[in-house]
C-alpha cells in the first residue's frame, strides 16, 4: 500500500486578499498638490467616462457622497485598486498606488473635488 502525503490546503488566495485589505486599510497618505491635480483629472475624466462626468452615474454607479454613504472606504479603495472581476470596472493599480486609491476613496465619500478647484483637500 502506497501512502500519499496529505495535500496541502490552499490558503494563499485568502491570505493575499487579507494582506491587500490590510494594506488598503492603512490611512490614506495625502499625495502632494501636483499629484492631487493629476488624480482629480484622472477621476473626473477616466472614471467619469463610465460613472458620469459629474460622477452621478452612467454605465457605472454614481460616486456621490449620498450613493457611497453606506460603503466602507476600505472597500472603495480595494475596488479602485483591484477592480471588480466580471464587471467593466478595471483595477487601476498600474496607474496609482494603494495609498492614492485610498485617497481617492476618502475624497469620494466627502464629495470629490472639481478639476479646476486645484484638489487642495
Amino acid at each position: 500500500m502506497t501512502h500519499r502525503a496529505p495535500r496541502p490546503r490552499v490558503v494563499a488566495l485568502p491570505a493575499l486578499w487579507a494582506l491587500a485589505a490590510c494594506a488598503l486599510a492603512s490611512p490614506a497618505q495625502d499625495p502632494d498638490a501636483a499629484r492631487r491635480q493629476v488624480l482629480v483629472r484622472m477621476v473626473r475624466q477616466d472614471c467619469g467616462s463610465c460613472h458620469g462626468m459629474r460622477l452621478t452615474g452612467g454605465l457605472g454607479p454614481p460616486l456621490t457622497p449620498a450613493a457611497l454613504a453606506d460603503k466602507p472606504v476600505e472597500s472603495l479603495s480595494a475596488t479602485i485598486y483591484h477592480g471588480r472581476p466580471g464587471t467593466p470596472m478595471p483595477g487601476w493599480r498600474s496607474m496609482l498606488s494603494a495609498g492614492e486609491a485610498a485617497w481617492i476613496a476618502s475624497q469620494l465619500v466627502v464629495g470629490f473635488p472639481e478639476e479646476h478647484a486645484g484638489a487642495t483637500r
